[in-house]
């Protein structure tokens, strides 16, 4: 047996448990991942790598009216000074701040190839030249006037911003995305003059809140432009939460031509959606027909967007076809919403619209009060310098004496004038030429002036509420300048409201001729459409010792809901149903139904209606069958199933009470609102047994009474105030039914 390998003995070994050792090691990487790579911080909204290529081009003075440098430099100076992760990394972060088409407010200014919206890249740095934006110099505004504070980098030979002064609400304004382990952040741009109004109400009203702030900042604002289709409510509460999506739709005209003919024209497309992949994915689906209503796709796009789709034929209603578009293509998606960033850039958490709106104005006060400081501090140096001067000038011949005459002037004219070293100092390297007349007058007027704005600094520093109205002229000229006057300022996404039939717009209603049928259901599970509304089904032949289970009258663009025994719930479409001339086909064979299961219930859907779901052993809830519906054919879980117990009651919820039964022989009837409205799960107890399980249920209406159906046909009704010994609360036991309950316990 060979022996295991051992590390050579030293002081330094000491056996650890491996899983402490990944534990820790993975935290550390995780950490670092969260903090140093994935999530922006909430002050700035820029991630590392944003923020030292931004301050790289401020070394290399890169200004938006300086000359352009290549990219290939400001690669190799991010690089090889703060960010040690890779050129190519770092050219990729710095081509998505140029492109107006990624970037809502652009923070770097490009010459050249940047890349385009159909997905092609950029041209290699070497060949591509940048500088700043006005937008990115205003983020940066204040960062030598010890704004923030500063800390080492990778090497320690240079000190890099820990975050930028940010005089401009960039987190909002330009979003951010990114994967972290364990979390990620997703967040849409929006329009910085509403940011700026909201901003400008949050100073006034500290305790707003997400509803009252939505006045000013409707949505998010994408480059692209775009439709937003969501509900005013749906936005209010991923506001609120921090958590939510936007559904975005192309923008889109319908232009006439000769003879009745036309197109619609796509100018407009979802934020993040590459044209030239969208253009590829129609083409695609009209090739293999699933667009009928589409004829042909054609890209005439030059500056800007412009995708021309052809109909099938010009009878087609341009809503409907375009309805069908949003259904099958990019031409409407979803962006995710999930503000997670570093609050106070430490720790990561999910921010409502105010508290991200909050970071960034106490930010910005923080960077008020820093800079103001320095800026005292530089004008009570200059003060001390200028009261030396204006002694010098009062005693100038002493002075000058004393310079000519004195082997060690600076201490004598310290004694002589109780001058500072500064203030002998700076005498002494001055130059005879600005010992004139004139200079004492402007050393006088620059004295006054600075003990004038000295005075106004410390009155800022001593009152908050003088601070906030700094800010607010601050953030009235960041509106000013990039505000809705402006090009770059105007709102590009719009909002619309969905109709009814767009909303719920299914393309078989369109495809599918409406016409009557009726859905007959066998006992061995065979399901066929028979033409028609037939109400007499007696002549119905059937294969076998097979009989007739259910029928019931539908449409051809009816969906038709199937129950199994295990819980799961399948959609199958009433056009694709086996015609009712032969015996039809096993449901089996329309939905992957497991092979030890079997078919518990077939109804028709009805779009807004409720239905009580149950199973065997009395277990149920209310549910809406909207919840039901689903697009495969493995179907969906939908009622949690013990596994003693099948499910098998779907009852429809028409009334105030329920009625249910139990193999004892139990009637238990109770208000419909104790059941609670579910979209999935096991339910809860309808009624209580000692043994066996449910055996029927109903609903009903108590001021109609209790009605059911014996064997021999003949209806049966109890009147309200003949129910009272047998209504209770859920989960009850129930008592013997009245006289007359047919023996198999089913109420029909």
């Amino acid at each position: 047996m060979a022996r295991p390998h051992l590390p050579p003995p030293g002081e330094n070994n000491q056996p650890i448990n491996l899983r402490d050792a990944l534990e820790e090691r993975y935290l550390q990487y995780a950490l670092s991942t969260i903090m140093g790579r994935a999530l922006p911080d909430a002050r700035d909204g820029l991630k590392p790598v944003h923020r030292r290529i931004l301050y790289g081009m401020h070394i290399l003075r890169l200004d938006p009216g300086s000359p352009f440098k290549k990219c290939a430099k400001i690669v190799g100076d991010v690089m090889g000074s703060f960010h040690p992760h890779g050129d190519q990394a770092i050219y990729d972060a710095l081509v998505r701040l140029a492109q107006d088409f990624s970037s809502r407010f652009p923070l770097v200014d490009g010459q050249g190839n940047f890349g385009n919206i159909d997905g092609d890249g950029a041209a290699a740095y070497r060949y591509t030249e940048a500088r700043m934006t006005d937008i990115a110099r205003a983020l940066l505004e204040g960062i030598d006037e010890d704004a923030v504070d500063f800390r080492e980098n990778y090497s320690g030979d240079l000190k890099e911003p820990v975050v930028l002064p940010a005089a401009f609400p960039n987190l909002l304004a330009n979003g951010a995305q990114g994967i972290a382990v364990g979390m990620a952040t997703s967040i849409p741009p929006h329009n910085v003059s509403e940011l700026c109004d909201a901003a400008l109400y949050l100073i006034a009203n500290p305790k707003a809140d997400a509803d009252q702030l939505m006045t000013f900042v409707p949505g998010p604002d994408f480059p692209t432009g775009g439709v937003i289709v969501d509900s005013r409510e749906a936005i209010a509460d991923t506001y609120r939460t921090g958590r939510g999506s936007f559904r975005i739709r192309a923008r889109w005209v319908k232009e006439e031509s000769a003879r009745g003919q036309w197109n619609a024209v796509v100018t407009e497309i979802p934020y993040g959606v590459q044209k030239s992949r969208l253009i590829e994915k129609l083409a695609e689906l009209v090739n293999e027909k699933k667009l009928p209503l589409l004829a042909d796709v054609r890209d005439e796009s030059a500056e800007d967007v412009r995708i021309v789709l052809e109909p099938r034929a010009r009878n087609v209603d341009a809503g409907v076809m375009m309805e069908s578009l949003f259904r099958m293509s990019e031409l409407e998606s979803r962006f995710a919403m999930n503000m997670n960033v570093l609050v106070d850039g430490v720790v990561p958490r999910v921010l409502s619209l105010p508290e991200a709106l909050r970071q960034w104005l106490d930010h910005r006060r923080n960077v008020l009060i820093r800079r103001s400081r320095f800026r005292l501090a530089e004008i009570e140096r200059r003060l001390e310098l200028l009261a030396g001067m204006i002694v010098a000038f009062l005693n100038l011949d002493e002075v000058i004496r004393i310079i000519r005459e004195e082997d060690e002037p600076k201490d004598l004219l310290k004694t002589t004038f109780a001058l500072t070293d500064n203030q002998a100092n700076y005498i002494l390297d001055t130059r005879l030429r600005s010992l004139r007349r004139l200079e004492e007058m402007e050393l006088r007027r620059e004295h006054a002036d600075l003990l004038t704005e000295k005075a106004d600094i410390e009155d800022l520093l001593g009152g908050e509420q003088r601070q906030w109205k700094t800010i607010t002229a601050q953030i009235r000229e960041i509106k000013k300048k990039w505000g809705a006057m402006t090009a770059i300022g105007k709102r590009r996404t719009t909002f619309e409201t969905l109709t009814e039939r767009a909303e719920n717009f299914d393309l078989a209603d369109v495809l599918v001729e409406r016409e009557p049928i009726t859905v007959v259901v066998s006992q061995k599970g065979w399901i066929r459409a028979l033409k028609g509304q037939v109400a007499d089904l007696s002549s119905l032949q059937f294969k076998g010792d097979d009989s007739l289970r259910l029928s019931f009258f539908a449409e051809t663009t009816s969906k038709i809901l199937v129950l199994s025994t295990d819980g799961k719930i399948f959609t199958l479409e009433a056009s694709k149903l086996p015609g009712g001339r032969g015996a039809g086909e096993p449901i089996r064979l329309l939905a992957d139904i497991d092979d030890n299961e079997d078919v518990a219930a077939v109804f028709v859907y009805a779009p807004g209606a409720k239905t009580i779901v149950a199973t065997t052993d009395g277990r149920g809830f209310l549910a809406a069958q909207d919840d039901m519906i689903g697009n495969t054919r493995k179907g969906k879980m939908f009622l949690g199933v013990d596994a003693s117990a099948k499910s098998r009651f779907v009852v429809p919820a028409e009334g105030d009470h329920v009625a249910v039964i139990g193999e004892n022989r139990k009637l238990l009837c109770f208000p419909l609102s104790e059941l609670p409205e579910m979209t999935r799960g096991k339910g809860v107890r309808l009624q209580r047994y000692k043994d066996g399980g449910l055996s029927d249920i109903k609903t009903f209406t108590l001021a109609e009474g209790l009605s059911w159906t014996d064997p021999a046909g003949r209806v049966f009704n109890v009147a309200a105030d003949a129910l009272i010994e047998w209504l209770g609360h859920r989960a009850d036991a129930g008592r013997l039914p009245p006289k007359g309950f047919p023996k198999a316990n089913k109420f029909n």
